[in-house]
């Protein structure tokens, strides 16, 4: 990647970020906390590794994404919007009723959705339900899902990676956003998951851990899951990241899980983001 290509991504990280934040202050309600803290996989996944096209976005050959963690679909939203699927003034209208952007994710109202999600655990399933049917009809189609370390505690998400292993989904790329927070805590404290590589390992993964904030470490997870097709196990990205990242009030704090920001508040993170975005332009 490229120094310019990398300054793009992260001016488009920005944009994503904003918009997090005007979407759940419009909303009055929302997750803020893990989309902020999931905005450089999105910001990667949709610029450079989908195959996807915003003007065509049932096309049948596309890859699938699939928010396994719908809750975070601010964060969703602002990317797609950024990447042209709809308009980014439509970002404001977010949880609003005869909206197309609902708290969560829904395949049959938003252009670039591919599946309905929200219950915990269930994401993971439909997105091995995706990549085996690719495998059945024999098409070049990858799979990607995202979940949350709380999310883990699902017992659904270990049968769905068991299954996943079986029928050898390499196609399949799984990443956990490992923040360390959730509504209620510390993951660690309100049900402790670790290890969790080991335990993806143990369920027939390729397993990869990374900073997920950082593009050069996202490129080279990706890039694993490509060289990974062949070898029958699907790809996990353990992806450590800070929950509310380039807020200073919501980093690491597990209050703005679920929590929209009020007018200071909005104002103050916009400021806080425009000193980055100008940090970022002026940078040789």
């Amino acid at each position: 990647m490229t120094p310019t290509e990398k300054k793009e991504l992260r001016l488009f990280a920005v944009k994503v970020r904003e918009g997090i934040l005007r979407g759940t202050h419009a909303a009055k309600s929302g997750h803020p906390g893990g989309s902020l803290s999931s905005t450089e996989y999105f910001t990667y996944l949709y610029n450079k590794e989908l195959r996807i096209d915003p003007k065509n976005p049932q096309d049948p050959a596309r890859d699938r994404f699939v928010l396994s963690k719908g809750h975070v679909a601010p964060g969703l939203y602002a990317t797609l919007a950024n990447r042209g699927f709809f308009p980014v003034e439509e970002l404001l209208t977010l949880r609003h009723i005869g909206s197309r952007l609902q708290g969560h994710p829904n395949m049959n109202l938003t252009p670039g959705v591919d599946m309905s999600t929200g219950s915990l655990g269930q994401g993971i399933s439909a997105a091995a339900g995706m990549a085996k049917g690719a495998k059945y009809l024999g098409r070049d189609i990858n799979v990607y899902a995202l979940l949350g370390d709380g999310e883990l505690a699902e017992g659904q998400v270990w049968e769905a990676t068991m299954f996943s292993a079986h029928y050898r989904l390499d196609n399949l790329c799984l990443t956990v956003d490992v923040n360390g927070l959730q509504i209620d805590g510390a993951t660690k404290d309100v049900m402790n998951t670790a290890p969790i590589d080991q335990k993806f390992e143990a369920f027939g993964c390729h397993v990869v851990t990374i900073d997920g904030h950082d593009y050069d470490a996202l490129e080279g997870a990706f890039r694993t899951f490509r060289e990974n097709h062949g070898s029958g196990k699907p790809t996990v990205i353990l992806m450590r990241t800070v929950k509310g990242k380039d807020i200073s009030f919501m980093e690491n704090n597990a209050g703005w899980h679920g929590k929209a920001p009020n007018d200071e508040e909005l104002a103050k993170g916009l400021e806080e983001l425009a000193a980055i975005r100008r940090r970022i332009e002026e940078e040789a």
